[in-house]
C-alpha cells in the first residue's frame, strides 16, 4: 500500500488548520431572484462587435452576389441577431405585446380597404388626403394608422402626412400574398386564426401542460366552442370566407421556396422519368397529387417537364378543387374530387406525392392516409414522395419552428425530425424510406418511400436503424 509521506511544515499548517473554529454558511435552496435592473440592459451587448463583423463581410457578398439567397438569409439572420442583442427586455416586450400585435391590425385593415393596394400601384408618394378619399377612410385616423406602419417600417413617410410604399406594401396589394392578413383576423368577430392563437395558453394548461394530440378535441375546438376541426371550420358558410382565404394564403406561403422539381433538389428525371413507361399500361399515371389543393405543385411539374408523358392527378376535396378557376393549371392536368381517407381510385401510379398534408395530423391521423396510399401502390414501382419539412435536432429554422407551433395550435399536429419521419413512416405506417432529400435548412425535403420487399422487411426494431443509415443525412 502507497503511503504519502507530508513535510513537516504541511503537517503543522494541517493541524493549525484543524484547531481554527470552522464557520459553515448555508447553503439556500432558494435561487436568487433576477435583479429588475435587466430590465434596461441590453440583451447580449457583447456579442455586438462580433456580430458587426459577421454583418460586414456577409453584407459585401450579398451585395457581390445578389442571386445568392443562401447569403442574403444568413445576412439577415445576422441583422436579426444584431437588433435582439441590442433590444434592452422592455423594448422587446413593448414590440411583441404593443407594437406587432397593432401593426397586424392595421396591415389587416389596409388589405381589406384597398390602402396598401392603392398606396402601392405606383412609386409616387402619395398623401393621407388622396388614400383617405379614395378608399373611403376617415382621413383624421387613416393618417393615425399610416403614421404605426410607417414607424414599424413597412412602408416610408416622405412629408407630414405623405408616404411612399415599399416593396412589402406592394406585394399587400396582391392577392395571395395580402390575404394572410384577413384569414388571421377572421371574418366579422370571428377572430379567425388569431382567436386559435390567443387561446392557446389555457387549452395548453386545461390539457395539463401535455403534447397536443387530440382531433376531435383540439385547440381549435376550444377556441371556438364547436365540434368542427379547422379544416371543417374553414369550409363551414358561416366562417366564409376562410377556406378559400386559406388554400390562396397556402399558396403564398410556397411562393418563392424551393421547389422539389428544382435541379438541385430531388432527381425527378432519374427516379420518375426513368423506368416509367406509359405505352405499357392504358391511362398510366405518372404523379398523383393527393391533397393538392389548387394545383400549384402540379403545375409547377408540368412547366418543368413539359415533355413528360404520362396522366397528372390533381386531388382534393370538392370544395376545394372547385376554386380551380379555367386557364389557372395545364389542360393536361386532371382535377379528381377525393377524399384521402377513402380509397385511392388511381392504382399503380409511378409516384404519389404529398406536400404539407401529414403536417396537418397527429401520427394516429396520418397512419389511414399513408394506409390508402400502400394499398394502390405496386411494390418495387410506385414510390411516395412526402414533401415536407425536416427540423433538424439543433439550429432550427424559425419558419420551421413557428410552423411547428402553429400546427399543434390549429390541428394538434407537428413538424416532425428526421427519427419522427422515421417512427411514423418506417414503425408504424409500415413503409420503407429510400431517401431524405433536404435543400436548405429543413425548410424544405422530400422523403422518398416504397412499399418493402420481402428482403426489407426487417422487425420493426430494426427496420428504422437499417434506414436512418443508408437515407441521405438531413
Amino acid at each position: 500500500m502507497a503511503v504519502s509521506v507530508q513535510s513537516p511544515g504541511r503537517v503543522r499548517n494541517a493541524g493549525q488548520h484543524r484547531t481554527k473554529k470552522s464557520i459553515s454558511t448555508p447553503v439556500s435552496s432558494e435561487p436568487k431572484p433576477v435583479d429588475p435592473s435587466i430590465i434596461h440592459q441590453p440583451n447580449d451587448l457583447s456579442s455586438v462587435p462580433s456580430l458587426l463583423s459577421t454583418i460586414i463581410t456577409q453584407g459585401l457578398a450579398a451585395v457581390s452576389s445578389p442571386s445568392d439567397d443562401a447569403t442574403r438569409l444568413a445576412l439577415l439572420a445576422s441583422a436579426r441577431a444584431l437588433v435582439l442583442a441590442l433590444e434592452k427586455p422592455r423594448e422587446t416586450m413593448i414590440r411583441h405585446c404593443w407594437a406587432d400585435t397593432t401593426c397586424f391590425a392595421a396591415l389587416s385593415i389596409g388589405v381589406d380597404t384597398g390602402v396598401w393596394a392603392y398606396l402601392g400601384r405606383d412609386d409616387r408618394p402619395k398623401t393621407v388626403k388622396e388614400i383617405a378619399k379614395h378608399t373611403g377612410f376617415e382621413e383624421a385616423y387613416l393618417g393615425r394608422l399610416l403614421k404605426h406602419v410607417a414607424a414599424m417600417g413597412h412602408i416610408v413617410e416622405t412629408a407630414k402626412d405623405e408616404y411612399r410604399p415599399t416593396n412589402f406594401c406592394k406585394a399587400l396589394g396582391i392577392e395571395r400574398l395580402g390575404v394572410a392578413y384577413p384569414l388571421f383576423t377572421g371574418p366579422g368577430n370571428t377572430g379567425g386564426v388569431i382567436r386559435c392563437v390567443t387561446s392557446f395558453p389555457s387549452y395548453l394548461k386545461s390539457i395539463n401542460l401535455t403534447t397536443p394530440t387530440s382531433i376531435t378535441e383540439s385547440n381549435t375546438q376550444f377556441a371556438f366552442d364547436t365540434p368542427k376541426n379547422f379544416f371543417e371550420l374553414c369550409h363551414d358558410p358561416a366562417y366564409a370566407p376562410m377556406g378559400a382565404q386559406f388554400n390562396t394564403h397556402m399558396g403564398s406561403y410556397a411562393f418563392g421556396r424551393p421547389t422539389w422539381v428544382d435541379e438541385d433538389f430531388y432527381p425527378v428525371e432519374e427516379h420518375l422519368l426513368e423506368g416509367f413507361n406509359p405505352e405499357e399500361e392504358e391511362n398510366a399515371a405518372l404523379l398523383v397529387d393527393i391533397g393538392g389543393s389548387i394545383g400549384h405543385d402540379l403545375q409547377k411539374f408540368r412547366t418543368a417537364f413539359p415533355e413528360a408523358k404520362g396522366r397528372l392527378v390533381l386531388q382534393d376535396l370538392e370544395p376545394v378543387v372547385a376554386q380551380v378557376k379555367d386557364g389557372d393549371l395545364d389542360e393536361r392536368i386532371e382535377r379528381m374530387a377525393y377524399d384521402f381517407l377513402t380509397e385511392q381510385p388511381v392504382k399503380g401510379a409511378r409516384a404519389y406525392y404529398m406536400h404539407s398534408v401529414l403536417h396537418d395530423w397527429p401520427d394516429k391521423g396520418c397512419l389511414p392516409i399513408l394506409e390508402q396510399v400502400k394499398k394502390a401502390m405496386k411494390p418495387g414501382y410506385s414510390r411516395l414522395l412526402i414533401n415536407e419539412n425536416v427540423i433538424p435536432d439543433v439550429g432550427a429554422n424559425w419558419e420551421s419552428t413557428c410552423l411547428d407551433v402553429m400546427m399543434s395550435c390549429l390541428v394538434s399536429s407537428k413538424e416532425r425530425t428526421k427519427d419522427e419521419w422515421v417512427q411514423l413512416l418506417e414503425h408504424d405506417a409500415g413503409l420503407k424510406i429510400t431517401g431524405f432529400y433536404p435543400v436548405g435548412n429543413g425548410v424544405e425535403s422530400i422523403i422518398e418511400c416504397e412499399l418493402p420487399t420481402e428482403e426489407s422487411e426487417l422487425p420493426v426494431e430494426d427496420s428504422a436503424e437499417s434506414s436512418s443509415t443508408e437515407v441521405e443525412s438531413v
